[in-house]
């Protein structure tokens, strides 16, 4: 799905904070951000904004992968444990999908495996598909 992870270069939010998107295939995706200086709070902590792009363009790539316009109805995210340095890693998981709901849980995790998040998101899908959309 090369044409899929074209598709996605064009969020300039996810690309300025870094984020690569690394696979693709139908109902999953993996992406990675190396953590930089402008990645951290006030404490030296990796922002929980930029945790959650990270996990949100993945989730937006494995809930697209079908070729039907998927947008987000509800997430959750939560913090498990502070992220401070080296690069951070999210997987987009499908655990229910139907012709209007999809869902999916994307697990951010750091250079050593551990969990840094849980993002749990619900996708409606639209009758448009993502090629309307390409340049």
């Amino acid at each position: 799905m090369e044409d899929l992870k074209k598709f996605f270069e064009r969020d300039k939010f996810a690309a300025l904070c870094g984020i690569e998107l690394l696979e693709v295939s139908e109902g999953y995706a993996k992406a990675s951000m190396k953590i930089t200086e402008n990645h951290y709070n006030g404490v030296r902590t990796v922002q929980g904004g930029a945790i959650f792009t990270l996990a949100d363009l993945t989730f937006a790539a494995a809930s697209n992968s079908h070729g039907t316009v998927a947008v987000a109805i509800n997430v959750n995210i939560s913090f498990t444990k502070a992220a401070l340095e080296g690069t951070l890693y999210a997987e987009a998981k499908e655990t229910t999908r139907n012709p209007k709901i999809s869902t999916y849980t994307i697990t951010v995790t750091d250079d050593s495996g551990d969990i840094i998040s849980i993002f749990e998101g619900m996708a409606y899908r639209k009758k448009q598909k993502l090629e309307e959309f390409a340049d």
